[in-house]
């Protein structure tokens, strides 16, 4: 049990003293501020040279201010700060850990890796936010009233500005079509809804990430077949991720293509609203939109409510409404959950040898450690959250305007005090596999997968009881509730000692275990993402050839003239295989595809990659290590661009058939915004494919550039609006009266107001050499209608995020009759050609962040290997 005060008053006394000298000696530390280039160094120095993990670990976990202040140059202090606030927490209660045992499992990211929010949020004191990864939100009941749309649409944006994810189900709101009793008549449906709740996620900034949301809707629904097509344009809904909630009826009418029941409410006995619809044609539909854009994802909604623990006390408020934006973790309205990854690659002894083996003992140890470190991480959320909940309070907005996030976050403390609920995971699955010598997606290795996840669960669940008895189990818990429970009694059957400490001391925690995508974190850890395979052994990189090098190597030569040399770079535990086999890694880099193809052909990795792997194996794979994840798993199965829609429809039967909670298809180029083979696209869907985004709202003010250019015998310029350094807008005008002195200058600013009659308008400013500042006014004055137009088009493109290679063309094959708009044309031309990266054209997977062709979609979000840039939705 706790310790009473007086039980902890010496050895928190003793602490205090040390914390105090450790301050009064390290003042310097506590308050020293490092520049990104210094912190860069650092954890570059950390991370072995490996630029990109040092660039994501700054960029979202080092400890910062609200300013952008970086009080953290490399990850060591990170983990020292993560251990020193976990002892304090263990200090309130028996058998604690000292903070040098927590540190000597967090560090290095060799065992245990706090996710996300833990990592940033554990001991920052600078910021006032949540430590949870994922939120469900709802209404009591099946209240749809437009009160109760907005209540879940502000709650939806409080949680996001906390950097949480959120997920919420639609299920309640009434079909289109249906009456209301207001001025409209008629229901409009759930698409409006949808849409509604997307743009609010697109509009709430997170460190310049927007937030994540999953919505879900029931195919009982009558607007079932409406939800799935919302997407479809690639223009509307485009901040949210969808799923369908998918039931066992649904599932079995499908395979005897039978009629199917929909109603509303669609748990009703005596529903107001029933349709009937052909289940194997609403089925084709879904899986006709999975093979062409990778959404929607399926939530087998009857197998997650049969196994999940907390819809045992669903009369108590845990009846699970959703998932959060990945699927991972299926949640009552107003719980939490925080996330931590065990390394299991970590565990395996003498990797990639024939003598490897995977070391039970020190890995049971620890994820009993890690249980208990999330559980830790329990008491520091609600320290966290009491703080957000003060904050409200001490607002001066008056309580009629912030009763809402009042109520929702004491509601969160709520259910976070009934639950305790945790979220302990792994990483590496993919190199652990490899490291032993099993082949990623064959029975043998799937096999021995189940077995590492039966360990994980059973040691877990032993230290969430030995808690129990020490600290206390989850108020409401009650054996009898759980008795029939599937994952219970699999525990039961296991270990029965296990489930008779249960019975008799409780359990700690209402649910404990997870898979949740591991993108930046395996990063960091230099290791395979998740439960998934490696995505690609070897990444090509380009870099610029020296002229005056002459050890340099010549592969290709651009059109403007520049010399490349291309080189590979491979997955960290490929290169560990290399090295252990006796390779020269640097010469294996320099090989040309055929004779690094055999060279792959030798190890562990060939044809065990995403796009490689048997499919239905490894949906089978999830399925039986869904039987040991009490909440749920976030995959991605990845197949190739020619895969036929049956393959995708025979992939998402397998997967209710072995017991799987959810499941996502990717299919190679077909989520818009990436285009992951090499195939040459037609320029038409390329460009439908990158307006596919809205554009990020444009600042009032925007640094420009000032390109000049011949428009026939004419001096004209193009001054180019930039945000974060890529196009945003183009105006171009003649040189010639006000504009003559635009001639004299290189750069300045963009500034977007009204005029007095209400239209917008451009102006330019600039500084000059004595810091004088002077205003141009109306950039678009020396237009005519006709440049206007095609600026506006040109703007257009730029705004929604094409890439500038595919801009170029487009303005390029204009088709223009007068010659004085084709030498225009090429002006424009000549101008965004400057800002295309050493004048090389990015791949088509490029990422919008580092420019990089290296976006690949894996566990419901879109990475970068380059910058580790992230997007789920």
């Amino acid at each position: 049990m706790e310790k009473t005060l007086n039980q902890t008053s010496e050895s928190a006394q003793k602490t205090n003293e040390i914390l105090s000298v450790e301050n009064s000696k390290n003042d310097e530390t506590v308050i020293k501020t490092y520049s990104f280039d210094e912190a860069l160094i650092e954890a570059t120095k950390y991370f072995k040279g490996d630029e990109l993990a040092a660039n994501v670990w700054i960029n979202k976990y080092a400890l910062k201010d609200s300013e952008g202040n970086i009080y953290e140059s490399n990850p060591d202090q990170m983990h020292r700060r993560l251990a020193k606030e976990i002892a304090r927490v263990e200090l309130k209660y028996d058998n604690s850990y000292t903070e040098e045992e927590i540190y000597d499992v967090i560090k290095d990211f060799k065992y245990i890796v706090p996710q996300g929010g833990p990592m940033t949020g554990i001991g920052n004191d600078y910021q006032i936010g949540s430590l949870s990864n994922c939120f469900v939100i709802g209404n009591d009941g099946n209240s749809d009233s437009y009160g109760g749309v907005m209540k879940v649409d502000e709650e939806q944006v409080q949680l996001m500005k906390r950097r949480g994810g959120v997920g919420h189900d639609l299920s309640h709101i009434r079909p289109k079509g249906s009456p209301v009793k207001n001025s409209a008549l008629t229901s409009t449906g759930v698409v409006p809804f949808m849409e509604r709740y997307s743009n609010s996620t697109r509009e709430v900034a997170q460190d310049g990430r927007r937030g994540a949301l999953m919505l879900s809707v029931s195919v009982k629904h009558p607007d079932a077949e409406h939800f799935i097509d919302a997407k479809m344009d690639g223009t509307k809904v485009t901040g949210a991720n969808v799923s369908v909630k998918i039931d066992h009826d649904f599932m079995r009418a499908v395979k005897s293509n039978s009629e199917y029941k929909q109603q509303y409410p669609i748990n009703s006995d005596n529903p107001k609203y029933t349709s009937s619809v052909n289940a194997k044609t609403l089925w084709d539909k879904i899986i006709h939109n999975a093979w062409k854009s990778a959404e929607p994802g399926i939530l087998f909604w009857d197998t997650i409510i049969d196994e999940s623990i907390p819809d045992c006390y669903a009369d108590l408020g845990f009846r699970t409404v959703s998932t959060n934006p990945c699927g991972e973790i299926p949640l009552c309205p107003y719980d939490s959950c925080r996330l931590l990854a065990v390394n299991l690659y970590s565990y395996v002894e003498n990797p990639f040898t024939e003598g490897a083996t995977f070391n039970y003992e020190k890995f049971n140890k620890h994820v009993g450690m890690a249980q208990r470190i999330m559980d830790d991480i329990v008491d520091l959320e609600m320290e966290k959250v009491n703080r957000i909940i003060e904050k409200i309070e001490s607002d001066p907005e008056s309580l009629e305007i912030k009763q809402t996030e009042l109520n929702l976050w004491q509601k969160i403390k709520t259910k976070a005090i009934q639950g305790r609920r945790t979220g302990v995971g792994i990483t590496a699955e993919g190199d652990m596999l490899a490291a032993l010598g099993y082949k990623y997606g064959t029975p043998e290795a799937t096999s021995f997968s189940t077995d590492i996840h039966k360990n994980l669960a059973l040691a877990a669940y032993r230290s969430s009881v030995d808690m129990a008895r020490d600290r206390g189990a989850f108020p409401i818990y009650d054996a009898i509730r759980e008795e029939k429970n599937p994952m219970i009694n699999r525990i039961k059957d296991a270990d029965p000692a296990l489930y008779n400490d249960m019975v008799k001391y409780g359990r700690r925690n209402i649910a404990l275990l997870t898979i949740a995508p591991t993108g930046t974190t395996s990063l960091m850890t230099q290791t395979s993402s998740g439960i998934e395979p490696v995505f690609m052994v070897s990444y090509k990189r380009r870099k610029k050839v020296n002229p005056n090098d002459k050890n340099s190597r010549v592969d290709f030569v651009d059109e403007v003239g520049d010399s490349w040399e291309e080189y590979h770079v491979f997955h960290h535990k490929f290169n560990t295989w290399l090295e252990v086999n006796g390779y020269d890694t640097t010469e294996v880099a320099a090989m040309n595809e055929e004779d690094l193809a055999k060279v792959i052909a030798k190890s562990p990795y060939h044809g065990a990659t995403a796009n490689d792997v048997d499919w239905v194996e490894k949906v089978r794979l999830q399925g039986a290590v869904q039987k040991w994840i009490d909440h749920s798993i976030s995959v991605t199965v990845n197949v190739p661009n020619e895969c036929p829609e049956e393959l995708v429809s025979e992939i998402y039967l397998t997967g209710w058939e072995e017991g799987c909670k959810g499941i996502t298809v990717y299919r190679d180029g077909s989520r818009s915004g990436v285009l992951i083979s090499n195939e040459e696209k037609k320029e038409d869907e390329i460009i439908n494919k990158f307006l596919e985004t809205n554009a990020p709202k444009r600042p009032d003010k925007l640094e420009a550039e000032i390109i000049q250019f011949n428009n026939e015998s004419e001096k004209w310029i193009a001054v180019v609006g930039l945000l974060d350094g890529r196009p945003y807008e183009v105006f171009t005008g003649a040189a010639k009266e006000s504009f003559s002195i635009l001639s004299q200058v290189q750069n300045g600013w963009v500034i977007k107001s009204k005029s007095e009659d209400g239209k917008t308008r451009y102006d330019f400013q600039y500084e000059d050499s004595h810091g004088y500042k002077t205003t141009i006014e109306g950039l678009s004055r020396t237009f005519n209608e006709e440049y206007w137009n095609y600026a506006k088009l040109i703007s257009g493109v730029l705004r929604h995020g094409m890439p500038l290679n595919f801009v170029v063309d487009m303005v390029d094959d204009l088709h223009l009759n007068d010659e004085t708009l084709n030498t225009w044309k090429k002006g424009v031309v000549r101008a965004l050609k400057k800002f295309i990266p050493d004048g090389t054209k990015p791949a088509e997977n490029v990422c919008p962040s580092c420019k990089e062709p290296s976006l690949v979609y894996e566990e419901g979000c879109l990475n970068c290997k380059s910058c580790g840039h992230s997007k789920c939705g």
